[in-house]
C-alpha cells in the first residue's frame, strides 16, 4: 500500500526498528507479521491465528467439515483451527483440541493439556468425543533449528507420530489432515497414507505463505488400519 505525499509517493511498508537484544531474525519476523495481511484479517475477524484461514480454504475446496463431526486438534494451541471446526461442526458436533500448551477457553470447544503422543490420548479423546473422531488435523511445527535438513525431518517425524494417533482414533471414513514440508522424504508418509486412505493429495492454501516449502497433507476416506485382520 502507498500514499501520497507533496513531492512523491511514500511506501506505507511498516517496518520495525532494531532493538538491542533483537535478533535479525527476529527483526524480520516481526516486519511480516505487520505486513501480513491475513495476520490483519485475524485480527478484524476474531481469529486466534492466521492459520485458521489455512484450514478455512482447505475445508472450502474439500469439504471435510460437516455439521455434528467429532474432531480432534492435534497441537491446537492457540486454536484457530479448533475455531474454525467449532463453527462448522455446529452445537450437534464436538472439537477437542490437545496441547502441551494450555490454551484459553472457546465456546464449543474441550480443550486437554496433555502430550497426545502420552499412551492414554488415544482413550481420553474418544471418550471426550463420545465415540471415534470423524476428522483428526494437525497444524503443529517442529521448533526449528534453521538447518533445512533436519528441519524438514522433524515435520516429517512429527506428522508420522500424528499419522499414528489419527489411526487409533479415526471412525471409517475419516479424514486426515496435517502439515508437511517439502523436501523429499515424505515418501513413506505417503505411502502409509496411501495404505489406510482411498485419497491422498498435497495441499497448498494461499493463506500459505508462497516463500514458505510448507505444505498441507490430505487423506480422506479411512479405511481402517492394513495391519489389522478383519473379524471372522
Amino acid at each position: 500500500m502507498s500514499a501520497k505525499t507533496g513531492s512523491g509517493v511514500r511506501n506505507l511498508k511498516q517496518r520495525v526498528k532494531t532493538a538491542n537484544k533483537r535478533s535479525l531474525s527476529s527483526q524480520k519476523w516481526l516486519e511480516r507479521q505487520l505486513n501480513d495481511p491475513y495476520v490483519a484479517r485475524a485480527k478484524r475477524e476474531g481469529y486466534r491465528s492466521r492459520a485458521a484461514f489455512k484450514l478455512l480454504e482447505i475445508d472450502e475446496k474439500f469439504k471435510i467439515l460437516k455439521p455434528g463431526q467429532k474432531i480432534v486438534d492435534l497441537g491446537a494451541a492457540p486454536g484457530g483451527w479448533s475455531q474454525i471446526a467449532a463453527k462448522v461442526v455446529g452445537p450437534k458436533g464436538r472439537v477437542v483440541g490437545i496441547d502441551l500448551l494450555p490454551i484459553d477457553p472457546m465456546a464449543g470447544v474441550e480443550f486437554i493439556q496433555l502430550d497426545f503422543l502420552d499412551e492414554s490420548a488415544p482413550g481420553r479423546l474418544i471418550e471426550m468425543l463420545g465415540g471415534p473422531a470423524d476428522v483428526v488435523m494437525s497444524d503443529m511445527a517442529a521448533n526449528t533449528t534453521g538447518h533445512k535438513k533436519t528441519d524438514h525431518l522433524r515435520i516429517i517425524g512429527l506428522a508420522e507420530a500424528a499419522i499414528y494417533f489419527a489411526r487409533e482414533i479415526l471412525a471409517p471414513g475419516g479424514a486426515f489432515v496435517a502439515k508437511v514440508f517439502q523436501g523429499g522424504t515424505e515418501n513413506q508418509l505417503l505411502a502409509d497414507l496411501k495404505r489406510d486412505f482411498a485419497v491422498v493429495r498435497h495441499v497448498k492454501p494461499a493463506a500459505s505463505r508462497a516463500d514458505s516449502a510448507e505444505l498441507y497433507v490430505l487423506a480422506t476416506g479411512f479405511r481402517g488400519r492394513a495391519d489389522e485382520t478383519p473379524a471372522a
